[in-house]
């Protein structure tokens, strides 16, 4: 799995790549919340260790500006922090849309176990966005069934979430298919 890894504290930058590295996770690091913003932009990564203290843009700032700004895929966000685990920085955490929230010095069998429930569950959403792209269309009559589990026009469909409009019109294969019998058909009527 791809980390990023949000530390300005250079002991503990290395002590994580050497961790995260030995577990067979491709891992980059950069000092600030600034420079991973930065790298993020260039580099969207789906797994992020960060510190919540550093100079510049701290890892709460980080997490609100990437949860403000979302990308194709979910972005798991591990806060490293040596504040207090109180309720008030828990609070703060979650309202900035933290998902897990880990205490200085590091428990490497703790952040182990982090790494993999961040796993299952970037796993799990990827599926969720997989399933959520396909369209359920009748075969027969082409109308699609919509969130609320009703049936509609695929003009209706697209127009309510696009703001698309369409025109109607003829291709050629079901002009020659269709509508020209159907005026041969009429002109042999109206010769009997």
């Amino acid at each position: 799995m791809k980390i990023l890894i949000v530390e300005d504290d250079l002991t503990t930058r290395r002590l994580l790549e050497k961790f995260l590295k030995k577990n067979g996770h491709e891992v980059h690091s950069v000092e600030d919340g600034n420079e991973a913003w930065e790298y993020l932009q260039k580099n969207p990564e789906r797994v992020i260790v960060s510190d919540w203290m550093m100079p510049g843009m701290d890892g709460l700032s980080l997490c609100r500006k990437i949860r403000e700004n979302p990308g194709d895929e979910y972005t798991y966000f591990i806060l490293l922090t040596s504040v207090s685990r109180n309720k008030e920085n828990f609070r703060s955490a979650a309202e900035a849309g933290v998902d897990d929230f880990l205490s200085k010095p590091l428990n490497p069998e703790e952040i182990w176990m982090r790494l993999r429930v961040a796993e299952r569950i970037l796993s799990f959403t990827t599926q969720i966005s997989e399933l959520e792209s396909f369209l359920p269309i009748c075969a027969y009559c082409k109308n699609i069934r919509n969130d609320d589990n009703y049936w509609e026009q695929i003009e209706t469909y697209i127009n309510e979430r696009t703001g698309t409009d369409f025109s109607h019109s003829i291709c050629p294969k079901c002009y020659e298919k269709h509508v020209k019998p159907e005026f041969e058909l009429l002109k042999r009527l109206k010769k009997n």
